[in-house]
């Protein structure tokens, strides 16, 4: 999750630059709070949006403009840089304090928050039921992300599947290629990167101590989560969570992982060469790209699956995001808006992944010749063609209203149970953890 605050774009490793920003709401609300973005055509008129990150999701919607300026010249959007800190305590405070009209017309959402945000502000929203969208048209397991009761809320916008990237030069060393990490499981992985440390000195993965964001991909990659269908923590007894923590500790115990303390800590042992690779969400490639040294050393694949559990698949995701309708936007011209761009135009995409690293969700984009296009720094390898081949895998993941308290306190367990705690002990401690939250 850490793209929203120090991860470089992906592509041509365009730095993110968050900085802060004022309200502003809209100024022609037609929509009622619980009610239905009706799509038309509509193309007159000024809407309002918050979003962070200047390179990438800021450039995305002022690129949507002008594609939509196209067909409606009189278009307008004002976007009001949001960092998504600040965006999470506008939302609260607006919501406690029944000022739904300073919303914008449209703001993103982190996919892990959006579930949370529908469930304890629904006044803040609008949802697609009557919108044009065709979601049948992003991967399910994204879609998921914003859909509440059966009713979606969001669209979803960057890509946050996950991929292992490796370094050839390393593997080749040991003798191995990429070839030799695809569709395996997390025991040939372990043992694989045993030989390679033996090999070569350095580790396979890197990870900032305390965070549980691996263990995270590990469970959604076997459609598991930390609550149930009620939204009830399923901490303790998950067999799926105790196998990846299982993982996580032989992996750091063997040193095929290596922590550190913090995140600048981790990306620079990508650049520096410390480590042969990384799992993460493709968003990390653009990170590894700062090293202009390592240019042709790397390359991708998907990740290694949890052995002997039912549902194991080799794909996963970390972050991503999602365009909300507000419950004060002029709900028709927002949802034709996002319609005809962010779900319906190849050029649009094809304009802003050179630029910003901006993989789709949108899958007619892939069919485009420049998700195609061999990168000079992945070996020629077509990366952007293999995230959207992955992408449709990756199984759904149940966040629920309390997915950070539940991440928290397995974080907290994890650490524990590598300082010598009883597994089963730690985590009845964070399924407490959690239940008190919820209280």
């Amino acid at each position: 999750m850490k793209k929203l605050t120090k991860l470089a774009s992906l592509a041509l490793a365009l730095p993110l630059t968050i900085a802060l920003a004022a309200c502003s709401g809209s100024s022609t609300p037609s929509a009622q709070p619980g009610g239905s973005a009706s799509g038309g055509t509509t193309g007159s008129g000024k809407l309002t949006a918050w979003a962070w990150d200047p390179a990438f999701n800021i450039f995305a919607l002022n690129e949507a403009a002008k594609v939509y300026q196209q067909d409606h010249p009189d278009f307008e959007i004002e976007v009001v840089e949001t960092p998504w800190d600040d965006l999470q305590t506008k939302l609260t405070t607006l919501a406690q304090s029944g000022q739904t009209d300073e919303l914008p017309d449209i703001f993103l959402m982190q996919n892990n928050a959006f579930q949370k945000n529908v469930i304890n502000y629904p006044d803040l929203f609008t949802d697609y039921s009557a919108s044009p969208v065709d979601f049948s048209q992003f991967p399910q397991g994204v879609v998921d992300y914003s859909v509440v009761d059966g009713v979606n809320y969001g669209l979803p916008f960057d890509n946050g599947t996950a991929i292992t990237a490796l370094r050839t030069d390393v593997l080749e060393k040991a003798g191995y290629t990429v070839d030799d990490f695809t569709d395996i499981t997390w025991s040939d992985f372990l043992a694989k990167g045993k030989d390679v440390l033996a090999k070569t000195g350095q580790p396979l993965l890197s990870g900032q101590a305390g965070s549980s964001d691996l263990i995270m991909m590990m469970l959604q990659s076997a459609g598991a989560s930390l609550f149930d269908a009620e939204g009830k923590p399923t901490i303790t007894n998950n067999e799926a969570l105790m196998k990846s923590i299982d993982v996580y500790a032989q992996l750091v115990k063997a040193g095929v992982l290596t922590e550190v303390n913090s995140w600048d800590e981790y990306i620079g042992t990508l650049v520096n060469s410390s480590v042969a690779g990384t799992i993460n969400g493709v968003w990390i490639l653009g990170s590894i790209q700062t090293a202009e040294d390592q240019s042709g050393k790397w390359q991708i694949t998907n990740l290694p699956k949890l052995d002997g559990l039912s549902g194991a698949t080799n794909y996963s995701a970390n972050g991503g995001s999602s365009w909300a309708i507000s419950s004060n936007a002029n709900a028709e011209l927002a949802a034709d808006f996002l319609n005809s761009t962010f779900a319906g135009s190849t050029d649009f995409y094809d304009t802003i992944l050179p630029s910003s690293g901006a993989i789709a969700n949108w899958s007619p984009a892939g069919k485009s010749p420049v998700y195609s296009e061999p990168q000079e720094f992945f070996g020629g390898q077509a990366v952007f063609a293999q995230v959207l081949e992955y992408a449709p895998n990756v199984p759904s993941n149940n966040t629920g209203a309390y997915y950070y308290e539940g991440r928290d306190a397995v974080s907290a367990a994890i650490t524990k149970i590598l300082n010598g705690t009883d597994p089963a002990t730690a985590l009845d401690e964070a399924q407490k953890t959690v239940e008190f939250a919820m209280q």
